[in-house]
């Protein structure tokens, strides 16, 4: 009898024990289901919001470039990009392939770099002066709100999509000359 009597006990403190802890649980899951709705849906309702209403920035950049008298380089440029954006600018000579480059930031719709070329200057010849918008993921948070967290808000004809799988890239390229005519590297000379 005493062995029912504690079989009987058992299954008592164990029902007791459920039904307790069901009541228990069910309370607080009900108010971190309710945190959890009231806290995290707003606030990441905001940002869906702003992604899509975000307009597409159709990417314009223009440069020009200018000789300093030690015969370097100074590339100056436009663009609708946003403040602060980071970009990059190459200058390579097109025989050589020998580059120059430079990280600048965007302030008031503007660029600058500089100079550009060794010491002693640089050779006559055909040059491209490249104007890359660095990757979204290292743009500062008030130009990734504009572009997009992986540049899916840039547009037009300067867009492409990255090679390394960052996104979007925006890039522009000119060629241009410095002195009169390129150097022939062809011509026949005898060397003494």
């Amino acid at each position: 009898m005493y062995k029912l009597q504690a079989g009987v006990g058992l299954v008592m403190v164990v029902s007791l024990l459920i039904a307790g802890c069901g009541d228990e649980e069910h309370e607080p899951l009900r108010e971190r289901s309710d945190q959890t709705s009231s806290n995290v849906l707003p606030a990441d309702a905001p940002k869906n919001v702003e992604q899509a209403s975000v307009a597409p920035l159709e990417v314009a950049i223009s440069t020009s470039v200018s000789l300093r008298t030690d015969r370097r380089l100074m590339v100056e440029g436009e663009t609708n990009l946003p403040d602060q954006a980071q970009v990059q600018i190459i200058v390579e000579r097109e025989v050589s392939r020998v580059r120059w480059h430079a990280r600048t930031n965007v302030n008031n719709g503007r660029f600058s770099a500089g100079p550009f070329g060794s010491g002693s200057g640089l050779p006559d010849g055909t040059y491209v002066v490249s104007v890359q918008l660095s990757a979204a993921s290292v743009q500062p948070e008030a130009v990734q709100d504009r572009i997009g967290r992986r540049g899916e808000h840039l547009a037009g004809e300067l867009v492409s999509q990255s090679r390394h799988g960052l996104g979007q890239l925006a890039t522009y390229s000119r060629r241009f000359l410095v002195g009169d005519e390129p150097r022939r590297t062809r011509d026949q000379v005898e060397v003494h």
